[in-house]
């Protein structure tokens, strides 16, 4: 087995733990689709959903580890825990609590990307003035 240079195992980053807390370094990825509308030239009141699932991308044991109970396994069960999955979604609809989650955890915020399209326009037969617009959003997570 390698070494590193103070002598104990070389470690890759998702193998390494945290010194005194024996947590496993790692990166957990959240993503939601969303959708909103925007009015007559673009209104300051633009109209939004609420998010419908938060999905979860990441190494199994630490998708657990961070969101217990609330992670809803069923699209992927009986996943090893060193094991990536990006089947896993949140019992609950709220970024604010799944950010939550990840900072109590020591996660903190690495990257995020969005994307939006117009999903519905007037000319498709939706409303005269109105166009209703999807976004995908990730965030990713990280711990040491």
């Amino acid at each position: 087995a390698s070494r590193s240079p103070s002598g104990g195992p070389l470690l890759t980053p998702s193998q390494s733990l945290d010194g005194a807390s024996g947590r496993r370094s790692g990166y957990i990825t959240i993503g939601y689709r969303g959708s909103y509308t925007i009015g007559r030239e673009a209104q300051a009141d633009a109209k939004f959903r609420r998010v419908a699932r938060i999905t979860v991308c990441g190494k199994t044991a630490l998708a657990k580890e961070v969101f217990g109970e609330t992670l809803n396994e069923s699209r992927d069960p009986d996943r090893p825990p060193e094991r990536y999955t990006a089947r896993y979604y949140l019992k609950f609809n709220f970024l604010e609590q799944a950010f939550d989650r990840l900072s109590e955890a020591g996660f903190r915020m690495a990257a995020c990307s969005s994307t939006g399209t117009c999903a519905f326009a007037p000319e498709q037969g939706g409303p005269a003035d109105d166009k209703i617009w999807t976004s995908y959003t990730e965030y990713v997570f990280c711990r040491d």
